[in-house]
C-alpha cells in the first residue's frame, strides 16, 4: 500500500471519530475513486495515480463551485469548498511563480523546444514534475507565450 493511500485511509477514521460528514463524504469518494482505477486497470495505485485522482476531482469541484455560484446555490458551492479543503489536505506543497518559471526553462532547454509543435516534448517532461503542484493549464500558457 502507498504511503498516501495509508494517510488517506489513517484520515478517514479521524473524520469518522470527529462525525465531519462532508469531509467524510470527500475521503469516501476519493477512495471510491481509487479503488476503481484499481479494478479497471488491474494494478495496484502509486502515489502518483493518486495525485492525479485528486488533481482531477478537486478541478472538478471548483466547476461545481462556479456554477452552483451562478445559479445562487452558495449553500452547495459552500459544500464543494469544504470538499475541496479535505481533499487538498493530501496534495503536495504547491510549488511557486519563480519555482514554475525555473521548471519550464529547464524543460525547454532540455527538450529543445524552438515552437509550438515541441509543446507535447515539454509538457512531457513537465507534467511528472508539477503533478498535483500546480496548475497544469496555467503553466501551459506560459509555456505557449514563451514559445511564440
Amino acid at each position: 500500500m502507498s504511503e498516501l493511500l495509508a494517510q488517506i485511509k489513517e484520515s478517514m477514521k479521524v473524520a469518522m471519530r470527529a462525525k465531519e460528514k462532508v469531509r467524510l463524504t470527500a475521503i469516501r469518494m476519493l477512495l471510491a475513486q481509487i479503488k476503481q482505477m484499481e479494478v479497471d486497470n488491474r494494478v495496484e495505485v502509486t502515489d502518483t495515480d493518486i495525485l492525479a485522482i485528486l488533481d482531477k476531482m478537486i478541478k472538478q469541484r471548483r466547476d461545481s463551485i462556479s456554477q452552483f455560484e451562478d445559479a445562487g446555490r452558495n449553500e452547495l458551492a459552500d459544500i464543494e469548498k469544504i470538499e475541496i479543503e479535505a481533499l487538498q489536505e493530501f496534495m503536495p506543497q504547491a510549488l511557486t511563480e519563480s519555482e514554475i518559471s525555473a521548471l519550464i526553462d529547464a524543460a525547454l532547454k532540455e527538450s529543445g523546444a524552438e515552437s509550438m509543435r515541441d509543446m507535447g516534448k515539454v509538457m512531457a517532461i513537465l507534467k511528472p514534475q508539477m503533478q498535483g503542484r500546480a496548475d497544469m493549464g496555467a503553466v501551459s500558457g506560459q509555456i505557449k507565450t514563451r514559445l511564440n
